[in-house]
This record gives structure tokens, sequence and C-alpha cells, in this order.
């Protein structure tokens, strides 16, 4: 729907739209590598005043104002259960920095007059705001890779797309694609091949946007996309009343049939998902930002080292809050990455065992660290020998992936970043087993210390209860049992200890019932048992999802426990904000 034309400045207009709802407004620099959280301290509708109020207390808040100007994110979410993101971006808007307090600064912008942004080319960049939307398809390797996005602009020289941050790892700056596909609500398509320009984390949900470069258009494809852009340019018009002439709708922009039926199927996944709880959200966050520090040791050369840090801290931060709510949040990690999903798990479990043995253990953070630091080097393997790590391995990629210590070892070399003794240790041990079959050292005995101990059982029973390159997950016991069969590969102590720590049905497993009732385990008692669970499913109808916690004694209600399921064979899951 077209905004009144009440207001003479469009940006402000659309910025004042979206803090109508929950947002979030940062400030970004290519020199910086973190963003500045910024709130919207004044805007003047009639002049395009903007007024950010940001918090600082380094020394430098002056390099994220480049050419007299600054460039910031603002990310609103929105609808019934605030599921559906709205993004605008704006690059180079002039800026004057006032510091008004010790570490608090107001950032005086002067908004653009129009939210059509021109190129150094010379070419127009159309936002897409207020609702318009495109779905986008990158082909990143050939008959391989296929990344799903949305568009954020258009110009005829390229585009800026919106995609998972968890798809970011396989894009890489400079990186020449076979194809771009974007597809506009009435069903008309372009395609092109492109070159990635520029990448980087997007807002506080789980998101990136990438700069894609058009190349070789051919007059056709030429002569399509400027007919695009403008119709672009027209519906941009009209949403933000800038032109009181246009009285429709775009026709690009009307949805057809297809993208109906792609929007119901939405709608339906937003209404299955419950609202998070702040221990939920606190742990997702989490699992982003340990995406965005490898992005930007792959994209800019640079090691993160507070990103990585601060989620050490938070980790430790969360178990001490609410240690049995920070287990639950970890298990709905499920639909993360598999790398980010095992990292984040197992630093969390050995922190929590750490801090269960002693809460002043001076190891905690540097050996959490490690834990959280010892995957990354399977993403930085990604390219045309291993296009994904989602697939079903062939015997060569697998032989390929066994290289990611020594991968993320080189990286942190090239990098100059040294890590701690402890942090090391983990690193550079935690796939070694105690009879020397482990990797890539083959270290046995007494090579490996108490703490390797520790961590090389947490990692195996997270690795046998989760799904890996096809082969499905074992339930708790089984994985207990296949550990303890492991003739002497790890310490038979460690495992008891585990055992008692999280029980035969542990917090986060989805237990099946008698009464064909499916739930969550969200407490146990000194002995391992559930006392608490929050029911999800009533097999008897599939389709229809439940939410309801009951204590041991209401168990009657769904029955007898009878074994802890894969979520995955009955479609429970975790949804993301779109």
């Amino acid at each position: 729907m077209a905004l009144p034309t009440l207001y003479a400045n469009p940006s402000a207009a659309v910025i004042r739209s979206l803090l109508q709802h929950t947002h979030d407004v940062s400030v970004y620099a290519k020199e910086m590598a973190y963003p500045l959280h910024a709130e919207v301290h004044e805007l003047d509708l009639s002049n395009g005043r903007l007024v950010l109020e940001v918090e600082y207390a380094g020394s430098d808040i002056e390099r994220y104002v480049v050419n007299g100007g600054i460039s910031f994110d603002l990310e609103a979410v929105k609808g019934p259960q605030a599921l559906e993101r709205e993004t605008y971006s704006l690059s180079n808007v002039a800026v004057r920095l006032h510091k008004t307090d010790s570490t608090l600064y107001h950032m005086e912008c002067q908004l653009p007059e129009s939210v059509f942004v021109a190129e150094q080319r010379g070419a127009i960049r159309i936002p897409f705001i207020l609702g318009m939307q495109a779905r986008v398809s990158l082909d990143v390797y050939l008959h391989e890779l296929n990344v799903p996005g949305r568009l954020r602009n258009l110009s005829v020289g390229g585009c800026m797309v919106d995609i998972d941050l968890s798809e970011s790892v396989a894009v890489n700056v400079d990186q020449e694609i076979p194809g771009i596909s974007i597809e506009f609500p009435n069903g008309e398509s372009f395609f092109a091949e492109g070159k990635i320009r520029h990448i980087r984390p997007f807002g506080n949900h789980g998101y990136a946007v990438v700069g894609v470069q058009f190349l070789q258009l051919t007059t056709h494809q030429s002569e399509a996309l400027f007919r695009y852009v403008t119709e672009s340019e027209r519906e941009a018009a009209y949403r933000t009343g800038a032109n009181d002439k246009l009285d429709y709708h775009s026709p690009l922009f009307i949805p057809g049939a297809k993208e109906k039926k792609i929007l119901q199927r939405e709608a339906q996944e937003h209404d299955k998902r419950a609202r998070q709880s702040p221990m939920e959200r606190g742990v997702l966050d989490l699992a982003h930002r340990l995406q965005v520090g490898l992005m930007y040791m792959k994209t800019r050369d640079l090691f993160p080292e507070e990103i990585f840090y601060d989620c050490v801290d938070t980790l430790r931060y969360l178990v001490e809050q609410d240690r049995k709510a920070f287990l639950f949040a970890l298990s709905l990690l499920r639909d993360e990455p598999e790398w980010v999903r095992h990292a984040v798990q197992v630093a969390g479990q050995l922190a929590d065992m750490l801090l269960t043995r002693d809460p002043h253990d001076p190891r905690v953070r540097e050996a959490v660290l490690g834990a959280l630091l010892h995957t990354l080097g399977k993403p930085l393997l990604i390219g045309p020998q291993l296009p994904s790590l989602k697939v079903n391995m062939t015997p060569p990629q697998k032989e390929l992936l066994r290289g990611h210590v020594a991968a993320l070892r080189d990286k942190l070399a090239a990098l100059e970043w040294t890590p701690s003794p402890a942090c090391r240790e983990v690193i550079e041990n935690a796939n070694e087993r105690l009879d020397g079959t482990g990797y890539p050292a083959g270290r046995r005995g007494n090579e490996l210390s108490e703490l390797v101990r520790l961590v090389t059982v947490i990692k195996a029973i997270n690795k046998l209860m989760h799904v890996r390159n096809g082969i499905p997950p074992r339930a708790p016991l089984d994985a207990y049992r296949m550990i303890h069969e492991a003739a002497t590969a790890y310490d038979k102590t460690v495992l008891v200890e585990y055992i008692q720590v999280y029980g035969l049905y542990p917090i986060g497993s989805l237990a099946k019932f008698s009464g064909g009732f499916l739930a969550w385990v969200v407490d146990i008692d000194g002995k391992g048992m559930p006392t608490r669970v929050k029911v999800v499913k009533n097999l008897r109808f599939p389709d229809t999802n439940i939410s309801c916690e009951l204590g041991s004694g209401d168990f009657s209600q769904i029955g007898k426990l009878e074994e802890i399921v894969n979520p995955a064979d009955y479609g429970v899951k975790v949804h993301k904000v779109q």
C-alpha cells in the first residue's frame, strides 16, 4: 500500500514505517570488524534529519565515518508472531558526529532526498522496500550448490541479495558464479552470470547480504533488465508516495498463482513456530555470531577475537544463569549448519561439565574457545572439490575434510593469531583417541590430557546422537553403549561422569510416549529420569502442533515413556524469521 504523500523526505518515511515494529539499527564500515548498535534518537519527516545514538567505549569511532558519511542497516520484524523481516540499507549518508558523554555519541545524519541511489557508473540502484520482494537463486557451483535468497536492491549493473548466514560460507569475494536467477512475484524471471563483489553480515536474525555484479549480458538480457529496473523504480515510488501520479502497483509485483502458493506455505510455516524464550534466542544469536566471525576470517582476512570471546563469555553466562534452560536451548540448534550446531553444543556441554566440576577452574574460558573454534576449519575447506558440507560425501571428500584441523591452524597462522596453550590443546587434539586411532596426529594414552579426554567423549557422543553424512542419529543409550564398546579409545571414567550428569533421557531429547505423544524433555531428576516435558505433537493428528508443558505427576495423560526419537522423522523442527 502506498504511503500518503505527507512527508517531504521519502527516505525518512521508509524509516518511520519500519520503526513502528521491533527493529535494530546497525552502523557499519568496511574497515571496522564490528557494526555499532544504534538507537534512533530523533527523526524529522519533513527535512530528513535523523539522529542516531550509539554507545562506544573505543577511541576510534571516527573510523565509522568514511568521507563524511556513514552506512547503516535497519532491520525490522513484524507480523502476528514477529516472523517477517523487512530491511532498509543506506550508505554514505552525510553525518556530523557529536560526543554527548564519555561513551555516548550522536550521529546527526541528513537523509538523501530520494530512496533511489546513484551509483558510480551513473546507474540508479532501486531498494526493495515496504514489502517489495523478489526471490533469488545463486548458482555458486554449477549443478552442485544453489543458494536461495531475496532481492534487496537492483540496478542495471547488479544487485544485493539477502541470504541465510549459514549459506555464506560457500561464497567468496571476487568469485565468479555460473548464474543468478531473479523471480518476481508475477512469475517473470531474469537470469545472468555474475561475480561476487562484497559480502557482509546483516542484522540480528542470521542473514548476510551479497553484492553481485551482472556479467556478459546479451542485448536481450540488458533490455529485460532495464525494464525490470524501471518497473522496480515505479513500484518503489508508488509505495513511498514519492510520485502522487501513480495509483496502482506495477504488474511485476502483483503475485501470480505460484507466488501465492509459496506465500501461503510460508504463512503456515510461521504459524507452526512458537515464540522463542530469551534463553533460546541467546543461544541462537551466539550461533549466528560464530558464523559472522568465520565470515570475517574468510572475507576480510581478520581474526575477530572480540566476537569469539564474546561467544565464550555468553556461553558461560547462559550456563550460570539457568543451566537446565540452557541445555534445552542447545538442543534447538538442529536446523543450524552441522559444524555450527556441533561446535556450540560441544562447547556448551564442555563449559557445563567443567563448571560443574569446579566453578573457579581458570581453564574454562580458553578451553571453551578451543571447542568453538575447532570445527571452523571445515567451512574453510569449502570449494570446487567440496562445494557443500550438507551432502553425503564421497570418500575423497571425507578425506579432504579430515584436514580441517590443519586448515584452521594454517588460517590462524596466516591471520597472525596465536591461541593460548589450553585453547590450542583443544583445537588440535579434540579428534584424538586414547588408542591412537584419532586424527590428525594419532596421539595416544598419556599424550592426551585430562581436558582432552573430556572433550573427546563429549564430541563423540554428540556426533553419534545427530545425523552425520546420511547416518541416522543414535538414541542416547545406544550412543553411550557404542562409546563404552570402543575398547580403549575413550576414557571410561569420563563416560560414566557424562551419563551421571545428563542421564539416559537428556534434556533436549524428543521422547515418544505410549499414548502417541511426542514431547521434549525439559527437566530430569538426580537419577536422569524426566520430571517435566513439553508436549509438541499428538501422532494421531500429525499435522497439528501442540505446546503444552507437563510435570511428572501428569505424565499419565500421555502414557508411558517408550524411547528417544529423531525429531526429523516426525517433522518437528525450528522455524526461522523470514
